[in-house]
């Protein structure tokens, strides 16, 4: 079965001036990603704004993603959406591209249930037949994911690891603890080391799109190193850049980030708007000291 392992990069969607897809550009954050060594790469979330895309371009963008990967790490493909049917498609379509694994979601605004969502994920489990990572995100689902869930799609062995992003630890705890089959993946950055610390081995960073080898160092130290001191230093290191980006315009940041690596990726879809100068100059300086220090962390 497949396992989880390092740096997951929720990819960005590049735009060019007309606000169609930049596909060229596509291609070059993908293989930036590849070159800085992540682990593996998902189409299709938050990051990417799947929510401001058409049915259409969400699989032309998996198909494209497909293409360039050509299986020198793992693609995942999110399949976000508020309908059940509309998931199914984006899962089917992911095992028709071959997709390692997908990402499944509560469906947002609904308000399901716990047995609600996790009948959503075994209805999505059952057309696509490929390892699942849930996503439980309830501050932008509405819905938290919890041991009821848990319990019920456990029944599929499919379903082998979840990004958690409540930010709850108690949830971290539970999981822990009670559902050990489902692997961690740290989906709540300020909480990495603690993460680490209860046996994640992955990490969905969309800090990653910009700064990839900082957020792999983190890794390194804690997962395979079993470092804990080196990790809490580089953890510290990257604490001012969690802090900025958990103070609003998130995906606006994020392709800030990567903008400033020298890609055209453009901005985000609206209803988001891009950041001030000010902002721009704030989130330049912090990536700035971020890689200063962690590298003086990775010096000794």
């Amino acid at each position: 079965m497949f396992a989880f392992e390092g740096i997951y990069t929720p990819a960005i969607t590049p735009y060019a001036a007309d606000g169609r897809i930049d596909f060229t550009v596509f291609a070059e954050v993908l293989e930036s990603l590849i070159d800085a060594g992540v682990h593996g790469i998902i189409i299709g979330g938050s990051t990417g704004e799947y929510y401001a895309q058409t049915t259409e371009e969400r699989l032309a963008l998996v198909e494209k993603a497909r293409q360039v990967t050509a299986n020198r790490l793992p693609l995942v493909v999110g399949t976000g959406a508020i309908r059940t049917e509309d998931a199914v498609l984006y899962a089917t379509h992911a095992r028709e591209q071959q997709a390692d694994a997908i990402l499944v979601t509560s469906p947002p605004y609904a308000l399901p249930t716990e047995r609600e969502i996790a009948h959503h994920v075994l209805t999505v489990d059952k057309a696509a037949q490929l390892p699942i990572m849930l996503y439980n995100y309830p501050a932008r689902m509405g819905v938290s994911m919890g041991e009821t869930c848990f319990r019920e799609v456990s029944r599929s062995a499919n379903v082998v690891a979840i990004k958690e992003s409540s930010g709850d630890a108690n949830n971290l705890h539970l999981l822990a603890c009670k559902f050990p089959h489902i692997a961690l993946s740290c989906g709540w950055d300020d909480q990495a080391l603690e993460f680490f610390a209860w046996g994640a081995r992955s990490w969905v960073c969309a800090g990653s799109n910009f700064i990839p080898r900082e957020h792999v160092a983190l890794y390194q130290a804690c997962v395979v190193e079993k470092d804990f001191d080196k990790g809490r230093r580089i953890m510290a290191a990257m604490m001012p850049l969690m802090d900025f980006l958990e103070g609003g315009k998130f995906v606006q940041s994020i392709k800030y980030g990567v903008a400033l690596s020298g890609l055209k990726v453009g901005g985000a879809r609206a209803p988001l708007q891009a950041l001030d100068e000010e902002e721009k100059a704030q989130l330049q300086a912090v990536i700035a000291s971020v890689k200063c220090n962690v590298a003086a962390v990775n010096a000794g």
